[in-house]
């Protein structure tokens, strides 16, 4: 019998189900970070043969029984960078006399879609510390919106409200902006408290810009006009998101599934978005996401292996 290995790959840890053939789950397991653009393809690579070696310790199975595994994972959005990843595992599992029949790198993004909708047309659109959309439309293609990073994209997530705020504050402190609860907040929770620590904490200690996000949606909820200026045009970006992939998708409805805690959680800037969302469109519905992502990754798995038995 065969089975199959799907592992949602993330920045802080990892998950990982073992399934049959029709996506039972026999198994879970948990393991470590595997954003190799960080850690290393080395380490990850290592992270991923022992969190498969665990699944297959829980059913006493061994590789050979494996179809097909597939990893979803932070920094494998480019294909060269996927590709890394896989010939260094598979390099890894070859040193170790190990057998893989099928082994492939996707996106995080990518398996997230595919359990969102079971595989069949959607979109998903995510807006965490970054944002990006992905939709799959009735042929299967794949189409993309956003993710071109902090510096030239990132509209509408974590970074870009911290950011915003960030600016905010920066102006209040030198008068040359309107006064905000931002900077009470910047000062009490980030022991900053003049120019020169702003500066300081930005430019020289890596300051985690997206953090500021949930006080950016906390001063908005609590009446500050900056900040609910900010979170007006950062949704209107996510809105554009949503126009853009329904011209890509041309589908009579847009499925939506959201992902990232600002959208998904219940916050003065999802309230808005969802509200703009049901004013603006007729043809768009916000949908749960059907399977988890590592679901999604064993769906994808079982494809890779369909397509190579064919």
């Amino acid at each position: 019998m065969s089975f199959l290995i799907g592992i949602d790959g993330g920045g802080t840890k990892s998950k990982a189900v073992l399934t049959d053939l029709q996506l039972n789950i026999l198994a879970e397991c948990k393991g470590n970070a595997t954003n190799f653009l960080i850690k290393g393809t080395d380490e990850v690579s290592g992270t991923l043969l022992n969190l498969i070696k665990e699944c297959l310790e829980q059913k006493q199975l061994s590789f050979n029984d494996i179809a097909s595994i597939v990893i979803g994972t932070t920094g494998a959005g480019r294909l060269k960078d996927a590709e890394r990843l896989k010939e260094k595992f598979l390099s890894l599992c070859n040193k170790e006399n190990i057998p893989i029949r099928s082994f492939e790198v996707e996106s995080d993004a990518r398996i997230a879609l595919e359990g969102a909708f079971s595989g069949k047309p959607g979109s998903i659109l995510i807006a965490g510390t970054g944002s990006i959309m992905f939709g799959k439309d009735a042929s299967g293609n794949i189409h993309r919106v956003g993710g071109f990073g902090r510096y030239i994209g990132d509209d509408g997530s974590g970074f870009t409200l911290g950011r915003k705020g960030l600016i905010a504050v920066a102006k209040n402190m030198d008068g040359r902006g309107k006064e905000t609860l931002l900077k009470q907040y910047v000062n009490k929770q980030f022991n900053i408290k003049t120019p020169n620590e702003l500066i300081t904490e930005v430019y020289s200690n890596n300051f985690d810009i997206p953090s500021v996000a949930p006080f950016v949606m906390k001063a908005a909820e609590n009446g500050d006009e900056i900040c609910r200026q900010i979170l007006d045009e950062e949704s209107d970006e996510l809105i554009l998101h949503l126009k853009a992939m329904q011209r890509r998708i041309a589908q009579p409805v847009l499925f939506v599934s959201l992902i990232g805690s600002l959208i998904t959680t219940k916050n003065y800037y999802s309230k808005l978005f969802r509200l703009k969302v049901k004013n603006q469109f007729t043809d768009v519905v916000i949908k749960e996401a059907e399977m988890k992502p590592e679901l999604g990754a064993a769906l994808l798995a079982r494809k890779f292996f369909i397509s190579h038995t064919a």
